[in-house]
């Protein structure tokens, strides 16, 4: 489950990454209650209007960041972006401060963050490979995503009772301290152990990313589940608060719905970090159950049971996205890895814009419940499509050795050259496949009865 952690980079990379994510978490809570309670009264719209600022610049700029993340110096890069994230916290923390916040001014600020994480994400997913080697990346995906949502079980409740005794803005400057974590994380890594990345060759085009994806129905399948999910299903800052002030609590209440969220996110990431390699039918079981465990949440009458079904949604969500980006990155083109995980990145915070104003709408006009119905379903429908591909693509059919048993194939991890998408491997083409025997013992063992002086 952690052999990742053995390697002395990628623990650098864990620790500082988990400082980090922890004062995000912190700086999230407060942005959001901020919008929801201080500059607003309690408009939920507005909510997701931030929200979509904030994730809609992923999606905008998604072809220049994915093509920036293959041809630059991750590690410098990601440096770059840390420093500008942290001086944006800081900017914000003393407007704050100093009473001079307004909602236009922070929805500006939600649009900077969104340009800087635009850079960051895919830098950020991509660099896993170049810390560890191929046969690790799935595992060490799973260990960022346990430190994710470690810091999210400890970021939204700390946040949350800070923002009691001493208000939003220190949660903003909080956050640009912990970025220096990060910075001297990625200052003192060994680059000579870093993995040798891939010089492009014809593979440079913008455009690649989106050719290569469009040549894997697999990939299209789990973009369009994370999509829907990401747009209606995930926008848990509208949901907690909301139903945070739907049973009388304040920020601390909030926060505690966060960090219930987060111990579900961690244990699904662990259970992630067991699996031999990332498997696709592993995304579609995740989204329905996190439908099926979004619908039962919204019927819960008191708070400490929509709490504990939290947790079930939160492990269905990172199980899913954890597999989903372990597969992503085992199975592409290390050439193209950049700006197809830039392109994933994309459909999950480019989502947001879509999805978050609505759910935020329906929030505030019909009530958060119905708002977390609509998740749900999102969910329930994703995990249909999924099921419906498995069975008409073919990967599904009938075992040969149980007699009611269903078997799915599933793509492995494979080297692409240039442009060219993955095949299929199965036994059958393995069988097909010409091997080269060394010396000339192919012509002998192709023509065994062959005398010595015949020719080849």
């Amino acid at each position: 489950m952690f052999r990742s952690l053995g390697l002395f980079n990628y623990r650098v990379w864990f620790i500082g990454a988990l400082i980090s994510n922890i004062g995000g978490w912190m700086q999230a809570t407060a942005q959001d209650w901020v919008v929801l309670t201080e500059l607003t009264h309690n408009d939920a719209t507005a909510m997701g209007v931030t929200m979509a600022l904030q994730f809609g610049p992923p999606l905008v700029l998604v072809s220049i960041t994915g093509w920036v993340a293959d041809h630059f110096d991750r590690r410098k890069l990601l440096m770059c972006t840390q420093s500008a994230l942290g001086l944006l916290a800081i900017t914000v923390g003393i407007l704050l401060l100093t009473h001079v916040m307004t909602l236009p001014m922070m929805w500006t600020f939600a649009g900077l963050f969104g340009v800087a994480n635009a850079f960051d994400s895919p830098a950020r997913q991509a660099f896993v490979s170049d810390v560890v080697s191929r046969e690790n990346a799935a595992n060490a995906v799973a260990l960022n995503s346990a430190s994710f949502n470690t810091a999210r079980l400890i970021g939204p409740a700390v946040g949350g009772v800070m923002i009691v005794l001493v208000g939003t803005g220190w949660m903003f400057i909080v956050n640009a301290a912990t970025f220096v974590a990060m910075l001297i994380a990625l200052s003192i890594m060994r680059t000579d152990e870093l993995q040798p990345r891939v010089k492009a060759t014809d593979a440079t085009r913008l455009a690649d990313g989106f050719r290569y994806v469009a040549r894997r129905n697999d990939l299209i399948v789990l973009f369009v589940i994370v999509f829907l999910i990401g747009a209606f299903g995930m926008n848990f800052a509208i949901f907690a608060s909301t139903m945070a002030l739907e049973f009388g609590l304040k920020a601390d209440g909030y926060g505690a719905l966060s960090s219930l969220l987060a111990i579900g996110s961690l244990a699904g990431a662990l259970m992630a970090a067991r699996r031999e390699r990332a498997r696709i039918r592993v995304v579609i079981y995740a989204a329905g159950g996190f439908g099926l465990a979004s619908l039962v949440s919204s019927l819960m009458p008191v708070y400490w049971m929509y709490g504990a079904m939290v947790v079930f949604v939160g492990y269905a969500t990172v199980s899913m996205l954890t597999t989903a980006n372990g597969y992503v990155q085992t199975t592409t083109d290390s050439q193209l890895r950049g700006r197809v995980l830039a392109l994933y990145m994309a459909v999950i915070m480019g989502s947001t814009p879509v999805g978050a104003p609505i759910v935020g709408w329906v929030a505030t006009a019909f009530g958060p419940r119905l708002a977390i119905q609509v998740g749900g379903t999102a969910g329930i429908v994703s995990c249909i499509i999924g099921a419906v591909w498995l069975v008409t693509s073919g990967r599904m059919h009938r075992s040969t050795e149980r007699r009611f048993a269903l078997v799915i194939d599933e793509t492995r991890p494979i080297r692409v050259v240039e442009r060219i998408a993955p095949e299929e491997f199965s036994d059958e083409i393995a069988q097909t496949t010409p091997i080269k025997l060394p010396g000339g013992d192919l012509d002998a063992a192709l023509h065994p009865h062959r005398g010595d002086g015949a020719r080849p």
